[in-house]
């Protein structure tokens, strides 16, 4: 008898195929159980009645945060991409995050705590089947498990969003985490020449990519000088006792008019004592830190400090040419310290933190023209609105990103220390209003090279 013929061609090719799709398999399941292990956190250190409060009319109550996430799971991932029948079908209305502004959602007839937190899991542990099984190929929200890493960016998301709100609740701290290790004072250039010329600026090639940070596309950009570090606390305070909350010739109309109706005279959350600057954060309050990036100040106090120290905020494409262009090769990658993923010596991210590390931190993350701190630490106001690249398509809802194309938000570029590293690479775009400073916010300047 014979042994039976075996087809080694397509054995040969379906191999690398199944490795491939157990490599996306894993990468997802960590993806999805790292976020849920934050947002667990989040929502436990806390009594029930902080949970359903609502700590700012910015913000939602966490309660809403946590059965919204385990929502948005089920619409995408059971339903879209599982075919299954909606779970609870009544709630969609309560957790659509555009037909009840966060001020309202209070209001609503929300999942209360326990309910909340059962509901999340039962979505959760559907999830783990449906992926067990999945398919990463067929449709654009399958392919690469797209849909599975949208959700766990969408989650992590929220995760910061949660982190924003007990940063403004009110009463005695409920997180804790270890300080970034100790850093030496940095005493390396303090701005950097970006050269000019074309760099591909987006993304058509990041598996799961959001939206707006494609397609790539080639921009040419004039040389300019950019921060090494961004701005401390101890040079943002040198401006405001320099008086320029009081100086109008900074500010533009807009903010002028902003910062003086709601009387703001520093970054939100500090207060001054006696001839020393404190802060509140995260319930303890502290010296305000000279070494740190200063955190918590809007797009108009950016603008304005940049201003009086004689330069501007980089536009968005310079920001990125800044944190992506390789000179010795021409091409971009994806984090300023080449195309691996991030790690623990290349930037302050996840939570694992809660503040910024000292300005000059992470000499293993800096980019190959030796700008430091562009990935993690704060998010970096720009000096450009959000708008489309060319050729974008919305994908795979318009609300993501098409709804807030315009004038009205400025974007911010390279996460912070509340972001996972999961929804944050040299592509990634985030935008808010001008006058946001409740998020993890703060910037770096740069100035056009002399002619």
């Amino acid at each position: 008898m014979t042994a039976p013929e075996t087809d080694t061609a397509t054995t040969e090719t379906t191999a690398p195929k199944e490795a491939a799709a157990e490599a996306l398999r894993e990468r997802a399941l960590a993806s999805l159980t790292t976020a849920r292990a934050r947002t667990t956190l989040l929502t436990s250190c806390v009594e029930d009645p902080d949970l359903t409060a609502q700590h700012s009319p910015l913000m939602s109550p966490l309660v809403w945060d946590l059965a919204h996430i385990g929502n948005q799971e089920e619409l995408w991932l059971l339903r879209a991409v599982g075919g299954r029948d909606a779970m609870r079908p009544e709630i969609d209305g309560l957790y659509d995050a555009f037909e009840h502004p966060r001020a309202a959602r209070p209001s609503l007839p929300l999942l209360p705590p326990a309910e909340a937190r059962h509901y999340a899991a039962e979505v959760r542990g559907r999830v783990m089947d449906l992926l067990a099984g999945a398919d990463f190929h067929g449709t654009r929200l399958t392919e690469a498990g797209f849909a599975f890493g949208m959700i766990a960016q969408h989650e992590q998301q929220h995760d910061e969003t949660m982190l924003i709100t007990h940063q403004l609740r009110k009463g005695p701290q409920a997180l804790t985490a270890p300080d970034p290790e100790p850093a030496p004072l940095f005493t390396g250039p303090a701005e950097v020449l970006v050269p000019g010329g074309p760099f591909t600026m987006g993304t058509s090639a990041e598996p799961w990519a959001l939206d707006n940070e494609r397609p790539a596309h080639v921009r040419e950009v004039a040389p300019f000088w950019i921060d090494t570090t961004p701005v401390t606390n101890a040079a943002y305070q040198a401006f405001i006792e320099d008086g320029g909350y009081d100086t109008e010739r900074w500010w533009t109309p807009e903010g002028w008019t902003h910062i003086k109706r709601h009387s703001i005279t520093a970054p939100q959350f500090w207060r001054r004592d006696g001839d020393h600057w404190l802060r509140r954060h995260f319930g303890v309050t502290e010296a305000v830190p000279p070494d740190e990036p200063v955190l918590h100040v809007c797009w108009y106090e950016a603008d304005a400090y940049a201003r009086w120290a004689g330069r501007r905020l980089p536009t968005e494409t310079e920001w990125e040419k800044a944190a992506r262009h390789d000179p010795a090769t021409g091409r971009s990658t994806r984090y300023p310290w080449g195309d691996a993923d991030p790690a623990p010596e290349h930037a302050n991210l996840g939570q694992r933190h809660l503040r910024p590390a000292p300005a000059g931190s992470y000499p293993a993350g800096e980019s190959p023209l030796g700008v430091r701190q562009l990935i993690g630490d704060v998010w970096e106001w720009t000096a450009s609105d959000f708008l489309p690249y060319p050729g974008f398509r919305a994908f795979p809802y318009k609300e993501y990103s098409e709804v807030f194309f315009g004038s009205e938000h400025k974007v911010l570029r390279g996460g912070s220390f509340a972001v996972d590293p999961v929804a944050c690479r040299g592509t990634f775009r985030n935008w808010d209003y001008p006058i946001r400073r409740q998020i993890f916010s703060g910037f770096r300047t740069a100035r056009s090279e002399a002619v």
